[in-house]
């Protein structure tokens, strides 16, 4: 019985260490730091913001997230959910921007040991 408890430990543990890394896009939310983003967009991403609903080339959703940061200074993001599956893997954050919090959903997937950003929702 100790032997099967310890190995069921292990396994979980050995499972929280392939979790994607969403630190450097949770600290460019906290920074609204769009550009920091861009190794971690997809070719093809689907945005909405308050204002706007695209999808577009990763390299336009970064200048639109740009933009949207310009207008509303983060002061902070904190995760407040992740979830993965395989190769794909989903989080919900929490956005302050002074007196406003914005919900924040990010789908992405793993390619290898990056996430690619396949859409990002303000609300």
């Amino acid at each position: 019985m100790r032997r099967i408890t310890m190995m069921l430990a292990l396994l979980v543990l050995s499972l929280g260490l392939y979790a994607a890394n969403v630190n450097p896009i949770a600290t460019a939310f906290t920074n609204g730091n769009a550009s920091a983003l861009e190794n971690n967009m997809d070719k093809e991403v689907d945005l909405s913001l308050p204002s706007l609903t695209k999808s577009c080339p990763g390299s336009e959703a970064i200048q639109l997230l740009s933009n949207f940061f310009s207008a509303n200074k983060p002061s902070g993001f904190t995760v407040v959910h992740q979830a993965e599956k395989k190769t794909t893997g989903f989080y919900v954050g929490k956005l302050s921007c002074g007196q406003i919090s914005y919900r924040v959903n990010i789908t992405y997937k793993i390619a290898g040991d990056s996430i690619l950003i396949q859409s990002i929702r303000i609300e």
